[in-house]
């Protein structure tokens, strides 16, 4: 059996130490590996390209490919609020790895990176990957943005910017649609168990994870019971 290595790395503290926007910002990247296999993954690798790859060396790993939740700067890099923000760019000027990304996210990726579609696939809703012989499933959660998508793997969700511990991604930005967050939320995320722990995308919240079950419990953007009611408290 498969030995999972799960790793959750804060901008700013484990990564891009010193760098005061990815500290401002509290991005978190994912490290998914396979022990046995040697492979590895990184989700959402912004801000230093070089300081997510020694991770991956420090574990003993090889990185196999990269996973972005969604388009936005502090996920993959490009430009955002005037900045130039490293990330899957880098990354492949160092090692040339698949960047795998739900298929309405492409084009903005590309539009944001500059990564050309030859480096880039595109999947479709629960299309499945595996690190070594550990499987992810990519569920496209739509919404943040055209293409958002969280990462299910074992007992984790990453989830990026669809859903933090307290609250959600934010729909005002290009892309964004608020009624179809409501639907990613509630039946585009019913079949993730109570049990699996959410890992969001940043650290807005004083835990770093908490389970499925709590964050149903506790998380008021998950209590509207229709789309009317959401989008009255929400949008």
């Amino acid at each position: 059996m498969a030995t999972l290595v799960f790793r959750q790395l804060l901008s700013g503290r484990d990564f891009a130490i010193g760098h005061p926007f990815a500290a401002q910002m509290a991005n978190f990247a994912y490290l998914i590996g396979d022990r046995d296999s040697g492979e590895a993954i990184l989700v959402d690798p912004a801000y230093d390209a070089d300081g997510l790859l020694a991770v991956v060396e420090e574990e003993g790993l090889r990185l196999t490919g990269v996973i972005g939740t969604h388009y936005h700067a502090d996920h993959v890099g490009g430009k955002m609020m005037g900045f130039d923000v490293v990330g899957i760019a880098e990354l492949l000027a160092r090692q040339d790895v698949p960047i795998h990304l739900q298929k309405p996210e492409l084009e903005f990726v590309t539009k944001v990176t500059g990564v050309g579609a030859d480096q880039l696939v595109g999947h479709d809703p629960g299309d499945q990957l595996k690190v070594g012989t550990i499987p992810i499933t990519l569920l496209h959660t739509p919404g943040h943005t055209p293409g958002s998508q969280c990462v299910l793997l074992e007992d984790q969700l990453v989830s990026g910017d669809t859903l933090f511990i307290d609250g959600c991604g934010r729909t005002d930005l290009p892309g964004g649609d608020a009624e179809t967050l409501y639907h990613s939320l509630t039946s585009g995320l019913s079949a993730v168990d109570d049990h699996v722990m959410l890992c969001p995308g940043h650290a807005y919240s004083p835990l770093p994870t908490q389970s499925m079950g709590d964050t149903r419990a506790n998380n008021m953007v998950l209590q509207p019971l229709t789309v009317d009611q959401w989008l009255r408290m929400f949008s």
